[in-house]
């Protein structure tokens, strides 16, 4: 095979960050390269540098045999290079196909846009990639993953032999990861080399060639997908064995209902959903994309209004009609989009953990206690295990899942007694997930009425009292804890339903 890339010694700092230290990896023409490691590693920052979006400060890079050195993203995709970014860079306002083919519009005439081709060319593109969804749609219309699927469109467009994939999956269902491995497989046979980041594990199994593990900004080996335990790739990640010893679910109390939603209904995202939360007790949201799992938990935040159905915290209803509402009622939000609903990414890690909380930081005369908000703010990065260099730093300047514990710590810090986590694993790695599966269980042990709303079937299993299933806009049935499987669980996803559930346990 043809070696496409390879990286020497490579070099990166950032203001009190080392963050690659003579760091290495290569790609073979025709392989599915996965690069692994824990939040903070060094990945995202090792294919920003061969995408040309950062300088290295050290080393050496050679693509396709030749020495490079790209001086901007540009220069990386007239090489081959194409790139898959973690963070999603869409224009809001812009269709699809626009977003696709910025600054690379097909034209007529005079320079004119030729916005029949373009939305043309995008569609062969959807179709590739067995994408139901017009051009034509505005971005900011799309769900999450939608937007992801652009993303990767985006990058496909640009027939690149060298694609870097950064957490492409995240945010997909099993029927569209099953689409996308269809296309890499595709791209591998016809003699790209795909590099692919990810943490879910069970995927290296199903595409990857070979692993290359990363921790602390240096690589650690590269070992064969096929051969190599998981366990034994988790291990070079974190520098440890990982346990489920911690993970066991205390009882919650039956009878002191914390949540009770009865007949939320909005338009025909959400339909007559009735449901309870106890205290001490975690309620597991399952369901397909497009379910009603999100829109359920925005309604109940006050952020999207509700046609009809009433909320109740320990027995009093209250009328929320805005988040501001919500967070005095005691319930807590953790967005599944937290880079535009959960942080504000141009404030410090101190700022974002106190902001829900600033009257306890404040005088009478309004006066912030800073070494205060910098006590709190240090207690929680290392609850929570935050890399930074310190509280003082910028947001948008950590790893995904290091934001992610930002937002959770700024919740815990508001102590509601009803917290609803959307996603909360979502670009976390094996490590950071498992701290906070034993945070959640803790806080739940704690009183707290928790729910968790999440794509990943093992998860929800893993850490749920129980199971609420949802499909169509429509709540099909509540498992208990011992009767949920992943097969029982998909059953109730798949059922499509025309009257509102009768399973007894639903509103239970």
């Amino acid at each position: 095979m043809k070696e496409l890339v390879r990286m020497e010694g490579i070099e990166k700092r950032f203001p009190g960050v080392h963050a690659l230290k003579n760091a290495r990896f290569d790609l073979q023409s025709g392989e599915v390269h996965a690069l692994m490691g824990e939040n903070g590693a060094g990945k995202s920052t090792m294919m920003k540098i061969l995408s040309g979006v950062y300088t290295r400060d050290g080393g050496t890079i050679e693509v396709d045999g030749r020495p490079v050195g790209f001086d901007g993203p540009g220069a990386a995709q007239d090489a081959g290079v194409g790139i898959i970014h973690q963070e999603l860079s869409l224009m809001n306002d812009l269709t699809a196909a626009q977003n696709i083919f910025i600054g690379r519009e097909p034209r007529r005439r005079f320079g004119r846009l030729d916005e029949a081709a373009l939305n043309s060319q995008a569609a062969d593109i959807f179709s590739q990639m067995n994408l139901d969804l017009d051009p034509r749609t505005p971005v900011h219309q799309m769900t999450i993953a939608k937007q992801q699927m652009v993303e990767i469109a985006k990058a496909l467009s640009y027939r690149s032999h060298i694609l870097v994939m950064d957490e492409p999956t995240a945010a997909l269902n099993d029927a569209e990861i099953a689409d996308l491995f269809t296309i890499i497989r595709t791209l591998r046979s016809e003699g790209a080399g795909i590099i692919y980041i990810s943490h879910k594990m069970d995927e290296l199994k199903q595409i990857a060639d070979r692993v290359t593990i990363m921790r602390d900004g240096e690589t650690v080996g590269t070992v064969p997908a096929a051969d190599t335990p998981i366990n034994e790739i988790i291990q070079m990640m974190v520098g440890r064995s990982l346990s489920d010893s911690a993970l066991e679910l205390a009882d919650f109390e039956h009878d002191n209902v914390a949540l009770e939603v009865n007949g939320l209904t909005r338009g025909h995202e959400i339909r007559d959903v009735s449901f309870k939360v106890h205290k001490g007790e975690i309620l597991g949201f399952a369901g397909l994309m497009g379910a009603g799992r999100t829109e359920v938990a925005r309604a109940i935040f006050g952020a999207d209004p509700r046609d009809s159905g009433t909320l109740m915290i320990h027995g009093k209803q209250v009328d929320i009609k805005s988040p501001r509402d919500a967070v005095a009622a005691g319930i807590g939000y953790l967005s599944e989009d937290r880079k535009h609903f959960g942080l504000a990414t141009g404030m410090d890690v101190r700022a974002n953990i106190v902001m829900t909380n600033l009257k306890q930081f404040s005088s009478s005369l309004g006066v912030l206690d800073e070494a205060a908000m910098q006590a709190t703010a240090q207690d929680y990065i290392e609850r929570l295990g935050i890399r930074t260099p310190s509280d003082r730093q910028e947001v948008r300047l950590l790893s995904g899942g290091n934001q992610q514990k930002v937002v959770i710590a700024k919740w815990l810090l508001r102590d509601c007694e009803v917290l609803i986590f959307d996603e909360p694993t979502r670009g976390i790695d094996v490590g950071a997930k498992a701290e906070i599966y034993k945070l959640l269980i803790e806080l739940a042990a704690q009183g707290r009425a928790i729910i968790v709303i999440s794509s990943e079937l093992p998860e929800v299993l893993r850490i749920s009292h129980r199971v609420a299933v949802m499909c169509e806009g429509r709540l099909t049935g509540i498992l208990d804890r011992q009767d949920a499987t992943q097969e029982s669980i998909m059953k109730l996803a798949t059922l499509t339903m025309r009257e509102p559930s009768t399973n007894k346990r639903a509103a239970q």
